[in-house]
């Protein structure tokens, strides 16, 4: 009996030894406090309406078209955008914040964002809400192609163990998705749709012509296939090399080609596509991180109005 008693004093003096090895660094504004908004008033000829977005900064506000960049080294960019196409101002606005814990969170919504002015153009598309460790590059000036309207990822060098954040789901519950990107008509896309989280840790290099290229570190994509009240404090585990042999790979988790092609800018300015070669060796120290929270997922214009995924206190938890 009293060796049974050692045992277990040393199994929970290990446990408690573990938990305090851990440490969770909340990601600079990631618990969705300060939020910066703009008044952006939209052109007479699509109903000279004033809109509001909201961006993840420093609580502060402005009026008028400036296009907005990351402020008071806030990390974050939102698909809240302004867009001025032909001398049309247009916003598209799909985040916002809500109420959580008594404080405030950020809420992402798949919508149809209508576009309609008399003998110019009469437009609809489905755009997902996004947050995402980055930059958004406004003005923009067309609906090709969104993911290079976009810097995805910042400098880092770490290698966290998981990502850590509080949510809350709402799934539009139907068995097919819409693809509506203004052009031609609208297609029916089988599958429901999801919700999404998405962190890769990159090792990153630029060559002679400015083409950036990466090769994959660590892995974390999760689909949240089910609506749910909120969930406080969830870890998700990275995985690091090639994880295609593991037991939680999904075909999804690959690199990303084609429609799916993420962006960043290069020691130019230029915004180019990130060219993923391959899986990195599982001990390899990243050059960048990408995080990114979807309220839909898959390609771009393709969704269900109404999935709306609730984010806060989002951290990384280091060993």
């Amino acid at each position: 009996m009293k060796l049974a008693k050692e045992i277990i004093t040393a199994v929970l003096c290990l446990t408690a030894l573990s938990t305090q090895a851990q440490t969770e660094v909340l990601i600079k504004f990631g618990d969705f406090e300060q939020w910066y908004t703009r008044h952006i008033k939209e052109s007479r000829l699509l109903g000279g309406n004033v809109r509001t977005l909201v961006e993840i900064a420093p609580t502060g506000s402005c009026e008028g078209e400036t296009p907005y960049r990351n402020r008071g080294g806030s990390p974050w960019a939102t698909s809240n955008v302004m867009a001025k196409v032909a001398g049309l101002v247009k916003t598209n606005t799909t985040v916002y914040h809500d109420s959580h814990a008594g404080g405030k969170c950020a809420k992402l919504v798949t919508k149809i964002e209508n576009c309609k002015a008399i003998g110019l153009v009469n437009i609809s598309v489905m755009a997902a809400g996004s947050i995402y460790l980055g930059e958004s590059i406004e003005p923009v000036t067309s609906s090709k192609n969104p993911f290079s309207k976009i810097s995805l990822g910042i400098p880092y060098s770490k290698r966290p163990k998981a990502l850590k954040f509080d949510y809350k789901v709402q799934l539009a519950g139907k068995s097919s998705r819409m693809k509506m990107s203004g052009f031609g008509k609208d297609k029916v896309v089988p599958g429901a749709d999801y919700a999404l989280v998405t962190l890769l840790l990159q090792k990153r290099w630029e060559d002679a012509d400015g083409n950036l290229h990466a090769k994959r570190v660590g892995t974390l994509v999760h689909r949240f296939t089910q609506s749910t009240p909120w969930k406080e404090g969830q870890a998700f585990p990275i995985l690091y090399g090639d994880i295609t042999s593991h037991p939680n790979y999904r075909p999804y988790m690959d690199m990303y080609k084609g429609a799916m092609t993420l962006y960043a800018k290069n020691s130019k300015g230029k915004n180019v596509p990130i060219i993923e070669e391959g899986w990195a060796d599982a001990d390899e120290t990243p050059t960048h991180i990408i995080l990114k929270f979807d309220s839909s997922h898959g390609e771009p214009y393709i969704g269900s109005e109404g999935n709306t995924l609730w984010i806060d206190n989002v951290k990384l938890v280091y060993e």
